[in-house]
């Protein structure tokens, strides 16, 4: 699938209609979405393989990956209000993805490749440990992931600690709109890195 095309199709995901500050629910910008799933793609190929997206929102992530040939593919979300417009939107797209409402905490079915957009911990300080902790417990080939740019240290040191390879790990642009009432600006650039690492077992 052309780019263009990918980004169209994951464009057309709608955001959470009530997005949490707690959850931190913001919606994954379609073109870093599609950029994430492009570079996995290139790294361990993502036809056939199972994907789990922790923390999956809407599912943006997991409908395009399971547009890119991803099979099965699993979208793990703790906010159950969100998993019918996810269930809708991937029905929409033509994608087969299969939704659970679950704490990722508490995720243990692995996944060949796990993708993720956890919270940064704007709110909550270390709110995206679990999703690390499921990830690299999860996860048999690769994980692909956003973060803040001030967890770089964190993350390489936890990859580490796990057995795991950093693939890549690069800025990407990320433009948050007004989504809280607490925000004042209309937009905000975020500093985010996109992350592809190489999980610490294979099969």
């Amino acid at each position: 699938m052309r780019r263009d095309e990918l980004v169209r199709r994951i464009q057309s995901v709608p955001l959470p209609p009530h997005p949490e500050a707690p959850l931190e629910q913001v919606a994954t910008p379609a073109e870093a979405a599609a950029d994430l799933l492009a570079a996995l793609d290139r790294y361990v190929g993502l036809a056939g393989r199972s994907v789990v997206d922790l923390g999956c929102g809407t599912g943006r992530l997991a409908v395009g990956a399971a547009l890119l040939g991803a099979d099965p593919v699993i979208g793990v979300e703790v906010d159950s209000s969100l998993v019918p417009i996810a269930r809708a939107a991937a029905r929409a797209a033509k994608a087969t993805v299969e939704f659970r409402v679950s704490d990722v905490a508490e995720w243990k079915q692995p996944a060949d490749v796990v993708v993720m957009n956890p919270p940064f911990g704007a709110q909550t300080r270390h709110a995206d440990r679990p999703f690390w902790d499921c990830a690299f417990s999860v996860a048999r080939r690769s994980i692909g992931a956003f973060a803040s740019s001030t967890s770089r240290t964190f993350i390489a040191r936890l990859a580490l600690d796990r057995g795991a390879h950093v693939v890549e790990v690069e800025p990407v642009r990320w433009d948050l709109p007004r989504t809280f009432p607490h925000h004042r600006s209309a937009m905000v650039r975020l500093p985010v890195d996109r992350w592809v690492i190489e999980a610490g077992t294979k099969p």
